[in-house]
């Protein structure tokens, strides 16, 4: 038995990114309606995902996953956090803002946050997962892969920026792959 699943996000990259962790799961992924848009007013990573999520179960009358993910810098107090994409208006804009902010700061300690959402076709969340990748930020961007601040994202124990990993590489220690990872086995209950 496959259900419906209605990925909260216009982007296509997203979708089969998700497609990829869940393509065992019985579920059938596809995108939102582009006409769809849900603000991002929530103050949380989790709160966010949630909105989403809820509002486009809603809307659709499918469930609904949705996740909201970004960058929280240490010596930054956690910025640009829920504003990871807004920070400027290119990859280009927001990596060279975030390196300007942190300068020759010694502390580069950072973290991939990602909440992971899951809404019934009444909009009620019934899932949650969370997922964490720790590095630090480097002083000059590295690698041609990835998007987004993934060429100056450094995992020490991987000695790679995200832009350099293999996207199998990636996918197995991101903090998108770990919320969904844990996501999984819950999202195959929900179809029995």
């Amino acid at each position: 038995m496959t259900k419906l699943l209605v990925v909260a996000t216009g982007n296509p990259g997203k979708l089969r990114e998700m497609q990829a962790y869940l393509v065992d799961s019985g579920w059938e992924l596809t995108l939102k309606p582009a006409d769809l848009d849900v603000d991002e007013t929530g103050e949380t990573f989790a709160a966010n995902a949630c909105l989403k999520a809820a509002e486009v179960a809603k809307a659709t009358g499918n469930w609904a996953i949705a996740d909201d993910s970004g960058l929280a810098v240490n010596a930054l107090n956690g910025s640009p956090g829920v504003y990871s994409a807004r920070y400027g208006h290119s990859d280009a804009d927001r990596i060279s803002r975030l390196l300007r902010e942190l300068g020759d700061t010694e502390n580069r300690q950072a973290q991939f946050l990602c909440a992971v959402a899951v809404a019934n076709p009444q909009g009620e969340i019934v899932l949650q997962s969370e997922g964490i990748c720790k590095g630090e930020i480097l002083y000059a961007t590295r690698g041609e892969g990835g998007f987004g601040y993934d060429p100056i994202f450094y995992v020490p124990e991987k000695q790679l920026t995200f832009a350099e990993m293999s996207p199998e590489l990636k996918k197995s220690i991101s903090h998108r792959g770990n919320a969904l990872k844990n996501l999984v086995p819950q999202l195959l209950k929900l179809l029995r």
